[in-house]
């Protein structure tokens, strides 16, 4: 995990009421991942472009509340790499996924997986970092055709929640954020309540 790696921000002593973990957002590009971000946020930390994988390096934002801390590790898209380049940010993402605690994959509100998402559901199935499907984009279809889109993934992979969500407005983030801190453990506070990012 990214703590016993010694990523983090200075430990203070154990609160045994706080949940803390590392979790990362991971999709093709252009699904979302800094939009929603910068939505639990409340700033705009990571890059947010309409020209896919603009978000470069591994971006920590710390998000904290009562309940306890999150550390949000933005990475590229998980995509074929076409350059070196493309590579590099494939492997640091493909490499975040082993390390949180928690994977947060946004897909869109769709039936059809395109071979973006098949070549993410391969490095899924290859890692043992339990998984939440998150439904981005959910303000575009009805409410009736998320069942569908929820029995498609299902059939790629094993999720312990599925989320749909609307990065762009803000709605179901909060149950996201529920749904995050179920299923972290308990444990110190890696940064200052204050810190937004390092």
């Amino acid at each position: 995990m990214l703590a016993a790696s010694g990523i983090t921000g200075g430990a203070k002593a154990e609160n045994t009421r706080t949940k803390t973990g590392f979790v990362t957002f991971i999709g093709r590009p252009n699904v979302g991942k800094s939009t929603l971000m910068n939505q639990i946020i409340g700033q705009k930390i990571a890059i947010t472009s309409n020209k896919p994988q603009t978000t470069r390096n591994r971006i920590q934002t710390v998000y904290t509340d009562e309940r306890g801390q999150i550390v949000f590790v933005d990475t590229p898209g998980i995509h074929k790499a076409k350059n070196k380049l493309g590579e590099y940010m494939v492997g640091a993402a493909e490499k975040t996924i082993s390390e949180v605690d928690l994977i947060c994959w946004l897909v869109e509100p769709t039936t059809h997986l395109g071979a973006a998402e098949e070549h993410i559901v391969e490095k899924l199935k290859e890692c043992k970092t339990p998984i939440v499907l998150v439904i981005n984009k959910t303000d575009t279809i009805k409410k009736e055709e998320i069942l569908p889109v929820i029995d498609c993934y299902r059939k790629e992979l094993d999720f312990v929640d599925i989320v749909p969500v609307c990065a762009r407005n803000g709605n179901n983030v909060d149950d996201l954020l529920d749904v995050i801190f179920s299923h972290l453990d308990y444990g110190p506070m890696y940064y200052d309540e204050d810190t937004v990012t390092d």
